[in-house]
């Protein structure tokens, strides 16, 4: 049976499709690579130890972002708190550690500063309103997602599997902020 047209499909399970796509090929991708990480040789990290420190400080530094916003607009705190807890468990997923309070830490960077990380560098500015705290929210998950999507091809297997997976949910997220927020 044929699919139907584009402009026959509802738009939201347009976008449903387009996400699962996505998901599905990033995973692909990841599962392709080789089943390991590369170990380092000497005394400098390996390129997937490098990978991984830095997808930890992108993770939190996008925490940082969800911090920032909860404490401009609290009202945001009740839908924003199931998403950062997510960004919190990436970060820790790729070996960052961060502090269980809510407020920025200084160390979160320990590498590089946060504006090198596509979640700061979405927005510099701080939002007016609610609409474009989440706008920002957005852009920052989408711009970490295709990063990480990106980086799949460079990275071994677990780790290229394990960026494919937070890069779905990072999309999801992405989703969730914008169109999902109504």
């Amino acid at each position: 049976m044929p699919y139907p047209p584009p402009s026959r499909i509802p738009s939201g399970t347009r976008r449903r499709s387009l996400l699962a796509s996505a998901a599905g090929a990033a995973l692909l991708v990841g599962c392709s690579s080789g089943s390991g990480d590369s170990g380092s040789t000497g005394g400098s990290p390996s390129a997937a130890e490098r990978a991984r420190a830095r997808a930890a400080r992108d993770s939190a530094g996008l925490v940082e972002r969800y911090d920032a916003a909860i404490a401009a607009f609290p009202g945001l705190a009740e839908h924003l708190a199931p998403l950062r807890a997510e960004v919190v468990r990436h970060t820790e997923a790729f070996g960052g550690v961060r502090r269980s309070t809510g407020s920025p830490s200084p160390k979160a960077h320990p590498s590089g500063s946060p504006s090198d990380s596509p979640a700061a560098s979405a927005s510099a500015s701080p939002p007016v309103d609610e609409k474009e705290a989440l706008t920002g929210l957005a852009a920052a998950e989408r711009a970490l997602a295709d990063s990480r999507t990106a980086a799949l091809l460079e990275v071994p297997g677990e780790l290229a599997r394990l960026m494919a997976s937070v890069a779905a949910a990072g999309a999801v997220h992405a989703y969730l902020l914008t169109e999902g927020a109504r």
